[in-house]
């Protein structure tokens, strides 16, 4: 054999031994963390999660596997939210899912690195989670949870249900920037003869109590707004609501499912499996800046037929035809 066959022989070996080990390293475990802004027992709440899960495996990637996922439940408590921000942070993930604006502020205000997704947020332009939805910057984008012209609707699907209503309560949180936007929003609407009043939504018995004054008869109803109190206890407001015998729309179709009328929204879970395409996308290489931050593009119209005979109130043919969901 020549000397420079041999010398090139060794070269070429020389290359292909490293190669053929970086080819046999195994996957590096990316991490997610995920802050919920729901109670860890909220039935609800672990549907979302299981279908985020479910949808990430479908895109390839197995918790334990080739994923490490940490979750952490805010239950609607502005100090948790703080805490495990910083939790989550400090676990370097690659990114955070969480929900809600009150969730989602401060993970950014502890990270501008790492990515973050956002799920059912009403205003993040105005609440300075991003700087546009076509065009986030920074380190977060996510979903919308819906734009405020969809309060404007409830009104409109609560005369239909109950066209002698003259007078209309809004539960919203007071202090919050959504829930002064929804109020406007249904504002804007203007129905001829139709009384808006407020109720502040932050505890269970000053809402029994403010309920209690505001129904005094038959053409009275309730718009119950998105807010982290209302979310947190959908049970507790559906009870309080039926207590005084009250026709009321919300916001989400789990309130129907606790016992409510009527709502009219977003397709909540289909947002987490939005998400997961999003973090599927970041753990692939892409940047949350160049990720435009979507609306829902369908809304749910959910009735409650046992809700409806206990209030004697007879859902039009038309409505029924429309809705997406019946709960006999």
């Amino acid at each position: 054999m020549r000397r420079r066959d041999f010398v090139g022989g060794l070269g070429g070996a020389a290359i292909a031994l490293p190669l053929a080990a970086l080819a046999q390293q195994p996957q590096r475990m990316r991490r997610i963390g995920v802050l919920m802004n729901l109670a860890e027992d909220d039935r609800e709440e672990q549907a979302r999660l299981a279908l985020f899960r479910r949808a990430l495996q479908e895109a390839g990637w197995v918790d334990g596997q080739n994923v490490k996922i940490d979750t952490r439940w805010g239950a609607g408590d502005a100090e948790r939210y703080r805490k495990y921000a910083a939790e989550l942070v400090a676990l370097e993930p690659d990114v955070i899912v969480t929900a809600t604006t009150p969730a989602a502020l401060p993970l950014k205000q502890a990270t501008r690195q790492v990515p973050i997704v956002f799920v059912s947020v009403i205003d993040p332009v105005g609440s300075g989670l991003i700087a546009s939805l076509s065009r986030p910057g920074g380190n977060v984008t996510g979903f919308l949870s819906f734009e405020y012209a969809l309060a404007a609707k409830w009104l409109d699907v609560l005369k239909e249900i109950a066209p002698k209503l003259s007078r209309v309560a809004v539960l919203r949180e007071t202090a919050s920037a959504a829930g002064i936007g929804q109020f406007a929003a249904v504002q804007t609407v203007g129905l001829l003869g139709i009384d808006l009043s407020v109720i502040d939504a932050r505890d269970g018995d000053e809402i029994d109590r403010a309920v209690a004054e505001f129904s005094h008869g038959a053409n009275d109803g309730l718009i119950v707004t998105a807010g982290q109190f209302a979310a947190n206890h959908p049970a507790a407001i559906t009870a309080i609501v039926a207590k005084h015998k009250l026709p009321a729309v919300y916001p989400y179709n789990y309130f129907v499912h606790a016992g409510g009328l009527i709502s009219y929204g977003p397709d909540q879970r289909a947002q987490y499996g939005a998400a997961a395409g999003y973090v599927d996308r970041i753990l692939k290489g892409e940047k949350p800046a160049d990720l435009p931050v979507q609306a829902p593009t369908k809304y749910l119209l959910s009735v409650n037929l046992k809700t409806a005979r206990a209030l004697g109130i007879e859902i039009p043919a038309a409505l029924l035809a429309r809705a997406d969901e019946v709960i006999e």
